[in-house]
C-alpha cells in the first residue's frame, strides 16, 4: 500500500502547478493533504477512482485537511472531539481493515512564540486521542507536525533554536509522542540521513541551496514496524512551500 502526504499551501494554487500531474503519475492508494484553504463546495476538481474526505476551517481560505482514498474506509470521523480544537479543519481520521490514518495539521507556534501554550496543550490532547484510538488498532500519523524533531531535520539548527518548530518544548512533545509508541517512519529507514527535508521558506533562495526544514512526516505505531517496506521524501516535486512524504507498508 502506498501513502502519500502532502501540505500543498493551498490546493487551487497548486492546482495551477501540477498538482494533478504528480497526483496521477504517484497512483496512491490513500493520497492526504493539509491547507486545502478552501470549502469542499468550492472544489471543481475531480478525482476518480477516490472517495473524497474533507474537513474545513470554519474560517475561509485557511488550514484544511483532505483524504483522496480508493478504498472506502470503515468509517471517518474528523477532529478531537475538544470544542476548541475542532473550528480549524485539522483533523481527519480513517479507519481501515489494519490501521487507523490520521491526517492531521498541527497548529503552528507562530513568530514570537505567540501559539506556543496553545500548542502544548494541543500536544497533550492530540497524544491522548491517539492513544485512544490505537487501544482499538494500530495507528498511522501523516502531515505536517510543525516540528522539525532533531539537529539533523532541519539545515541550520543553532540559528532557529528558539523559533516556531524547532523550540525545545515543540521538539520534547515530539520526543514524547515517539516514546509513546510511535515510529518516526522516515528515520526508522535513514536514520543519518542529512539534507532530507520536506519544507524550504519561501524567502531567498532556500529552496534552490536546500536551505529546509523535515516537518512533514509518517509515524505509526511500533506494531506496524515489522509491516514497513519504505519511507519517502519527493524534493524534486514543486507547486508549495512543501513537497510531499511517504509511505510503503504491507497493510491494507
Amino acid at each position: 500500500m502506498r501513502l502519500i502526504s502532502w501540505n500543498v499551501n493551498g490546493l487551487r494554487a497548486c492546482m495551477q502547478k501540477g498538482f494533478m500531474d504528480f497526483f496521477s503519475t504517484i497512483d496512491a492508494d490513500i493520497f492526504c493533504i493539509q491547507e486545502s484553504k478552501m470549502q469542499r463546495e468550492q472544489s471543481e476538481f475531480h478525482f476518480p477512482n477516490y472517495q473524497e474526505y474533507w474537513n474545513c476551517a470554519e474560517k475561509k481560505g485557511y488550514s484544511g485537511v483532505v483524504i483522496f482514498s480508493k478504498t472506502k474506509p470503515l468509517s471517518v470521523d474528523y477532529d478531537m472531539g475538544i470544542a476548541h480544537h475542532d473550528k480549524e479543519g485539522r483533523i481527519i481520521t480513517a479507519e481501515y481493515n489494519d490501521f487507523y490514518l490520521v491526517n492531521v495539521y498541527t497548529p503552528n507556534s507562530k513568530r514570537e512564540l505567540e501559539r506556543l501554550d496553545y500548542r502544548m496543550e494541543w500536544e497533550d490532547d492530540f497524544l491522548q486521542f491517539l492513544k485512544s484510538l490505537e487501544s482499538k488498532k494500530p495507528v498511522i500519523i501523516c502531515g505536517d507536525l510543525n516540528v522539525a524533531h532533531q539537529e539533523i531535520d532541519l539545515k541550520n539548527p543553532k540559528s532557529n533554536r528558539r523559533n516556531a518548530g524547532f523550540t525545545d518544548e515543540e521538539r520534547a512533545k515530539m520526543t514524547a509522542l515517539l516514546n509513546a509508541g510511535f515510529t518516526d517512519t522516515f528515520r526508522h529507514f535513514y536514520p543519518d540521513k542529512e539534507g532530507a527535508y520536506s519544507w524550504w521558506s519561501y524567502m531567498g533562495k532556500a529552496r534552490a541551496n536546500n536551505t529546509g526544514w523535515r516537518i512533514d512526516y509518517f509515524l505509526c505505531s511500533n506494531a506496524l514496524d515489522s509491516k514497513l517496506i519504505d519511507a519517502k521524501i519527493y524534493p524534486e516535486i514543486l507547486g508549495s512551500d512543501h513537497c510531499p512524504v511517504g509511505l510503503e507498508i504491507n497493510a491494507n
